[in-house]
């Protein structure tokens, strides 16, 4: 039996009288129990805020895309190509030509970031969703369509079913300005308008439009160019995995980018936000720990008593030192324990059945409730956190007995 363990468990859960020192143990579990509870659910929420981003960007941002390392644009039709793209997993290839242009409608000029998109963009992007009006059509019979993002559409004035084209100006490239003529350097195009979506995002809703890619060609002067591949995976099939095998098969004279490298800055962002949270949250609870550091000190003071008594039978200095050391360890990791179970169980209760709530009035927000993920690697972070703070700030008090008990 480990008698250190056996003593420190009693001195933690026996029944005992109400007096300061259990008091203190009592506080000291529910801080470090409230502060690790905060820290799962701060997590948990962060991970949540970053699954809306990323299904929000899901659309946009394929599951793997291929750009040029110098330069614009590029052709793919090479062998090089031929064997990326014959990579086990690769389910859709869409082809993508983005270029800024200005369009007119009325009396109205905006300067645009044009998408020039393939027909397979209809099967990897599911456009209906994000729709808010019309319908998502690139071309039908000899006329061509653009999906305007709705704060565009607000600021050209312009809506599905209206019968006025919209007009596109493109310079021309290689072409200087002729002042006599400013209209001769400009490649001119129209469109008419199919369908309005929000990604809730400024960066497409403001100024993105989508158009054939044949049609982009033509107004840019391109042959078969395209600025990046998208590239849809087979379900199940590992991103990391076909990344590599592409890259390997390319060079490095492209880039290939997942989900994640596409958005770099929001998610770093999104991460740098979720860790400097948990940092503060971290120090909170290195406050709270310092309660276990009080009421450790104070319980070597009351049981004096139990200490020379077991000097008395012979134990070693060692042995009553590692008493109070499970004992400090017990408080910690029944506050842990306490704080991780109390924390899935709100995290749990704000999934199902949204306690917290952005805003009261529904529809305001894309969400009504804050949202929830909790993954496992957050909870294994904050067990080992929590627990390396309690471990170490435990050790001062049992040092210091640890010298008394040796003089």
């Amino acid at each position: 039996m480990n008698v250190p363990f056996f003593i420190a468990r009693r001195y933690l859960f026996s029944k005992k009288s109400h007096n300061a020192i259990n008091v203190i143990s009592t506080i000291s579990v529910c801080g470090i129990a409230i502060a690790t509870a905060a820290m799962v659910c701060v997590l948990s929420v962060f991970n949540g805020f970053g699954g809306i981003v990323e299904s929000m960007f899901s659309v946009f941002d394929p599951d793997l895309k291929i750009t040029v390392k110098e330069g614009k644009v590029f052709d793919y039709h090479t062998p090089e190509f031929e064997k990326a793209l014959q990579v086990n997993g690769i389910l859709i290839i869409s082809e993508s030509l983005e270029e800024n242009a200005l369009f007119m409608y009325g009396e109205s000029q905006v300067p645009v970031l044009m998408k020039g998109a393939s027909e397979e963009f209809k099967l990897m992007a599911d456009m209906e969703k994000l729709l808010l009006d019309g319908s998502f059509k690139l071309r039908e019979d000899v006329v061509d369509y653009a999906t305007l993002g709705s704060g565009l559409a607000v600021t050209l004035g312009a809506r599905p079913g209206f019968v006025n084209p919209i007009e596109i100006y493109v310079p021309k490239r290689n072409v200087g300005v002729n002042l006599a003529n400013p209209a001769a350097a400009f490649t001119k195009g129209y469109v008419m308008i199919g369908g309005v979506f929000s990604l809730n995002s400024p960066e497409y809703d403001e100024q993105m439009a989508i158009i054939p890619i044949q049609l982009a060609r033509d107004l840019f002067g391109y042959d078969k160019e395209v600025t990046s591949l998208d590239i849809q995976l087979a379900p199940h099939v590992s991103a990391g995995k076909v990344k590599r095998e592409i890259q390997r098969a390319l060079g490095d004279n492209f880039v290939v980018e997942d989900r994640f490298e596409q958005q770099r800055e929001s998610y770093r962002m999104l991460q740098i936000e979720k860790w400097v949270t948990f940092l503060i949250l971290a120090f909170i609870l290195l406050i709270a720990v310092f309660n276990v550091v009080g009421s450790l000190s104070m319980l070597i003071v009351e049981k004096r008593g139990d200490i020379k008594s077991l000097q008395n039978m012979g134990a070693p200095g060692q042995l009553i030192s590692r008493i109070f050391l499970y004992e400090g360890w017990l408080i910690t990791f029944t506050g842990i324990i306490t704080g991780i179970v109390a924390g899935l169980a709100l995290c749990l209760l704000q999934q199902y059945f949204g306690l917290l709530r952005l805003s009261n009035t529904p529809g305001a927000y894309i969400i009504d409730a804050y949202p929830v993920i909790v993954k496992i690697a957050d909870i294994a972070v904050v067990f080992a956190v929590v627990s390396l703070i309690g471990l170490l700030t435990v050790l001062y008090p049992v040092n210091s007995l640890k010298k008394e008990l040796k003089q």
